[in-house]
């Protein structure tokens, strides 16, 4: 079975104009490369910097093996002189971003990579995968867990993505606040909680639905979650306490009106003597469906669907864009495309209170300081070694911190303005 490479992962484009540029010479001269985005998904108010931490061991392993480049060859995507420099590639430049677990505005430069023209070129396809997709996951993810108000969310989507992204998707969701992934992988690579306990199908296995529970009563202890609706949810509720005990931890309910079911299912319970078994709810959930769950007696979210594919915005329209060659602002002039040239410097401002209040982008220079200021970028890697990067922990309590910051106004789920303006001052 063939391995997927890294080095492979890429546009046909990229590597033509590696060979063209180091044909006419070029390859070297020194550029800079932006990624932004023009404007934000449609109904969004700000996005999630997610993927980083993920992109900058990819670019880490980024090599181009012999037989990759014989299929190169082969195939005449490269020459001979592109496929000797592909050989011997390893990236030299540097990258700047934003922190892992920031929020993103238009025109945010989100990741700044500088270097060779041939170098950095190369890295745009895998650059622009990785931080699309895990930054409109943690997106979905953050807008989900502000719904919840302080209730925990399980991450249960990796049966409807690609099983590399579901992996992507589960530690995005984490990075947002989610508390736990289904997702074992995840929970391996990334040190996330994992939690399951049974399907339908465990069920309907058994001759009858206290068969089942009794099963994994005995396998798993009282400290479980029993499934009731695959049948009738009040009998289940029934069955699930007169086989387990009042100190059940909790049930799951997977359809129906959940609304009207967990204020049923909650007074059954009590009436059960089962006043500290929790309810936990899933099935198509994304943020809409949580906030309109609020003021109902639910205690867990499970979240699949809608939170692996960013909750109808699967990509967050980041691009990656030459903005500067040996020093010189280039700009592209395109209608309803254009650059803004330069390598931008960006800060956010803050009221004393710590409400986020402008974020100022300044190309080709710095930003005049003030009191309250925050800079936004970091380095991640400084003549192509990776610098000490931040735990996912450490990340996830940044974005915690982030959303606390912005205006009120920015987390309704509702469509808006962006939560901060941004301000880009002129050039010069």
């Amino acid at each position: 079975m063939s391995t997927l490479r890294t080095a492979l992962l890429t546009d046909h484009y990229e590597l033509t104009m590696v060979s063209a540029a180091l044909r006419d010479g070029a390859a070297d001269r020194r550029c800079v490369f932006e990624v932004f985005s023009r404007r934000l998904p449609a109904g969004r108010r700000y996005g999630v910097v997610a993927g980083t931490g993920r992109l900058i061991e990819l670019i880490r392993e980024f090599r181009f093996e012999e037989a990759e480049v014989e299929f190169l060859l082969r195939t005449g995507v490269v020459d001979e002189q592109a496929a000797a420099w592909l050989r011997d590639y390893r990236f030299t430049g540097d990258i700047d971003g934003y922190a892992e677990g920031e929020l993103f505005f238009p025109n945010s430069p989100v990741l700044t990579v500088s270097g060779g023209f041939a170098e950095c070129v190369v890295l745009e396809t895998l650059v622009l995968s990785v931080l699309n997709h895990d930054s409109a996951v943690a997106a979905a993810a953050a807008r989900m867990v502000t719904a919840a108000r302080g209730r925990t969310l399980i991450e249960m989507g990796g049966r409807r993505a690609h099983e590399a992204a579901a992996v992507a998707a589960a530690r995005a969701a984490y990075l947002a606040g989610f508390s736990f992934t289904s997702n074992l992988e995840a929970g391996r690579r990334y040190g996330i909680p994992t939690a399951g306990t049974a399907a339908h199908a465990f069920t309907l296995l058994h001759d009858d639905e206290r068969a089942a529970f009794a099963s994994q009563v005995a396998t798993l202890g009282k400290n479980t979650t029993l499934l009731v609706d695959t049948y009738d949810i009040s009998q289940g509720i029934r069955n699930a306490i007169a086989v387990a005990g009042p100190d059940l931890r909790a049930i799951r309910i997977d359809s129906g009106d959940l609304a009207v079911i967990a204020q049923q299912s909650r007074e059954l319970l009590d009436s059960l003597g089962a006043t500290e078994t929790k309810i936990i709810v899933s099935g198509d959930l994304d943020e809409y469906a949580i906030a309109a769950l609020a003021a109902e007696p639910v205690d867990m979210y499970g979240a699949g669907t809608a939170v692996v594919t960013g909750s109808g915005a699967p990509t967050v329209g980041l691009v990656y864009k030459l903005v500067e060659v040996d020093g010189r602002p280039v700009v592209k002039r395109s209608e309803q495309k254009a650059t803004i040239g330069g390598r931008k410097t960006a800060v956010r401002r803050h009221k004393p209170t710590g409400t986020a209040t402008e974020e100022v982008i300044v190309p080709q220079g710095v930003p005049e300081r003030q009191a309250n200021d925050r800079l936004l970028q970091r380095r991640y890697v400084v003549a192509g070694e990776p610098v000490e990067l931040p735990t996912l922990a450490e990340s996830r309590e940044h974005l915690r911190e982030c959303l606390i910051s912005i205006p009120w106004e920015g987390l309704k789920l509702s469509g808006g303005d962006p939560a901060i303006p941004v301000t880009v001052v002129p050039a010069g």
